[in-house]
């Protein structure tokens, strides 16, 4: 079920101090995973798959769906600077259509507009080399998105 902030109330008992969110970073090479503790507070990098198809990385999202106990998934819209949708928004939009024909389990989206340039800028504030960074920034920036859902979702007193 695609869903929105204001459904965030809805799966407040989906909440046992077992299970976590997924955050998501899509790419259109690579997808940036982040976990929260099971707490639902604190967002934290995990790992950047390789994305060579939709299939591909849907499949390698059961094993850490499961392995993480994933009741609920936040993936990033890349919405443009004036709030409207565009071609990337549509290309996560069709990655989500698949991910709920496999999954039943919510999916929001947030918005992600400059969390890849807030987080490189982060990177670069700790003298990060390029290389580090390049490899950091994706799983970084779901953890960014992943944080913001968190944030918001303390003040639904979840």
């Amino acid at each position: 079920m695609l869903c929105t902030l204001a459904d965030i109330d809805r799966y407040k008992n989906l909440k046992d101090g077992k299970n976590r969110l997924l955050g998501i970073d899509l790419g259109d090479k690579t997808v940036g995973l982040s976990l929260s503790d099971v707490t639902w507070t604190i967002a934290s990098p995990y790992q950047t798959l390789k994305r060579l198809s939709d299939f591909q990385a849907i499949t390698e999202l059961e094993q850490i769906i499961h392995t993480f106990k994933v009741v609920v998934m936040v993936i990033g819209y890349p919405l443009n600077m004036n709030g409207s949708a565009g071609p990337q928004s549509e290309k996560v939009l069709k990655f989500v259509e698949k991910m709920l024909q496999r999954y039943d389990i919510p999916i929001f989206l947030w918005d992600e507009r400059l969390s890849t340039m807030a987080v490189t800028r982060t990177l670069i504030e700790a003298d990060v080399s390029r290389k580090k960074q390049k490899k950091a920034v994706d799983k970084m920036a779901a953890s960014y998105i992943l944080q913001g859902m968190l944030d918001s979702i303390r003040s639904f007193k979840v």
